[in-house]
């Protein structure tokens, strides 16, 4: 091995090892081996729905370094990103050497456009989403202030009594969920769900999810309570 190839690997070893100390998060995921496109699609969805992230192929959970054979993975990667994710996404694999052993990073840029939705175990079409270090089935009403982001009307904004009532809540008490929403302001679930795609499409509310349940609250930089 020449003087600059060993270079090279030692770099590699240690910006690899650096990120896999940093455990599985928000935008890092560990995969063994890739051996089912359409999971690793779900994968892809959740990081391109939510802010970006990038997979380490051939580290174990936890943590060890397994190797992969970057050529069968890479065109696995490829196929889950082209064929099972709607709207195709591009990746960009790299592949570095860590004791070793070929270690494969993918990385996933955040969607222009989201929903991006892959397979589920059944073969419904699903919308994923990254929390913590997990993909999530996004909710319905994600999806929904997501596509009316896209629309191509911008959405207008008259505030109604029950929405000068979420926000006062949230500003006061903290998050809350879609159901007691509707509960708090004596209006149908499909009223507050309206009104609430509207608010987050519009930037004044977000959604977050905390212990599989999604909640309302302030959009960042806004100040809201008791959130987790």
């Amino acid at each position: 091995m020449g003087e600059s190839q060993q270079l090279r690997e030692h770099k590699s070893r240690h910006y690899i090892q650096d990120l896999i100390e940093q455990g599985e998060h928000e935008h890092q995921d560990f995969k063994f081996q890739i051996s089912d496109a359409r999971k690793i699609a779900r994968s892809i969805s959740a990081f391109a729905n939510h802010s970006g992230g990038h997979l380490l192929v051939g580290v174990k959970d936890n943590g060890r370094v397994a190797g992969v054979r970057s050529d069968e993975e890479i065109y696995m990667i490829e196929q889950a990103a082209e064929m099972y994710c709607r709207p195709p996404q591009r990746v960009e694999c790299s592949v570095y050497r860590v004791e070793g052993k070929q270690v494969l990073k993918v990385d996933i840029a955040p969607s222009d456009a989201p929903p991006v939705q892959a397979p589920d175990e059944d073969g419904h079409w699903r919308a994923y989403y990254r929390v913590a270090d997990e993909n999530v089935v996004a909710s319905d009403l994600h999806v929904k202030v997501w596509r009316q982001r896209n629309g191509s009307r911008p959405t207008v904004l008259a505030m109604t009594e029950s929405e000068r009532t979420l926000i006062a809540h949230i500003e006061a008490e903290g998050d809350i969920t879609l159901h007691d929403y509707s509960r708090l302001a004596h209006i149908s679930e499909a009223t507050a769900e309206q009104s609430v795609v509207n608010l987050c499409a519009a930037g004044v509310l977000a959604l977050h999810y905390r212990g599989g349940v999604c909640y309302i609250t302030s959009a960042p930089g806004e100040p809201s309570h008791n959130q987790q």
